[in-house]
């Protein structure tokens, strides 16, 4: 009884805590005080995961997105489609599980946490693979906050060139925003407008995982409903000028909603899941990372 009491006033909290808190959060608790409710916060997390996704919609805007230079747009393309080309191959040569190699790679190429909650209903991934692959984007991503800044004045970069640099090769867009601003005004405003660009791969990979992981018993393609939604809501929050309060209340609502769910797939590990996905994880984030890193660091230096 003073488990479930602990569980619930703990999932209570993170309510008020950051998605990478909250995850760690049900981690702890998974490995001290064992699962609870299993079957209550699996068809929980599965449904307010895609509500959450919808609900991130409105605090985005479509214009913003669309307006990114020319060179960021290019920047972006390449390094999506290279990460996610790296992630896929890297994967099979660790031999790990294709749905969580599919899943880092999702994060590292787009939008950390937000692009993982996205693409893992899509390609059904089950809890496991899903909280190990947050735990390892969250991780790296609160490292690069902190060392992105400094190795760019080393390198004398640009604010223009950091913006660039960061908004490509730092997972989430917290820590994008974090390290643009830690570097210069200049520099927050290009990482946040690429950035921008880059968070809307999340719809056509979303549509593009329903293909590749298609089952291969079934002739009909699971079509991610709740994607078109997260377009939907998107519209809204640019076009309805009467929506701005609203669409931040939403937005705010999703961000809560978020972190609650990850408390959720967080506490349904164990350590058995861990022991059977290993370091290879870990080690595929980081070469994922340096690779795409590096490959910026070397366009935004000869280019911008």
């Amino acid at each position: 009884m003073i488990k479930k009491v602990l569980f619930i006033a703990v999932g209570i909290a993170t309510v008020f805590l950051s998605p990478a808190l909250a995850l760690f959060s049900g981690i702890l608790l998974a490995f001290t005080i064992k699962p609870q409710f299993l079957k209550e916060t699996k068809l929980l997390s599965k449904y307010l995961l895609q509500i959450s996704v919808v609900g991130l919609g409105f605090g985005m805007n479509l214009q913003k997105s669309l307006q990114a230079s020319s060179d960021g747009m290019i920047f972006t393309i390449v390094s999506v489609v290279t990460v996610m080309s790296i992630g896929v191959i890297l994967g099979r040569v660790f031999h790990i599980d294709k749905r969580l190699s599919y899943l880092i790679a999702t994060g590292t190429a787009i939008c950390g946490g937000s692009a993982i909650a996205a693409v893992s209903p899509v390609i059904k991934a089950n809890d496991n693979q899903i909280s190990v692959s947050l735990a390892v984007i969250f991780t790296l991503n609160a490292i690069a906050m902190f060392i992105f800044p400094p190795i760019g004045h080393w390198m004398d970069l640009s604010q223009t060139q950091f913006g660039t640099w960061a908004a490509i090769a730092i997972h989430d867009t917290s820590s994008v925003v974090g390290a643009g601003q830690m570097y210069g005004q200049k520099a927050l405003e290009v990482a946040t407008t690429v950035k921008l660009t880059r968070a809307l791969w999340i719809i056509p990979l979303s549509v593009f995982s329903t293909f590749v992981f298609k089952d291969s018993d079934r002739k009909s393609i699971s079509i991610p409903w709740f994607i078109f939604l997260f377009i939907l809501a998107m519209i809204f929050n640019t076009y309805v000028h009467i929506m701005p309060t609203i669409s931040m209340i939403i937005s705010q609502f999703a961000h809560r909603a978020l972190s609650v769910t990850l408390f959720f797939i967080g506490s349904m590990l164990s350590f058995k899941a861990l022991k059977d996905v290993g370091y290879k994880p870990i080690v595929l984030g980081v070469c994922i990372w340096i690779i795409i890193a590096s490959m910026a660091m070397v366009v935004v230096c000869n280019l911008i």
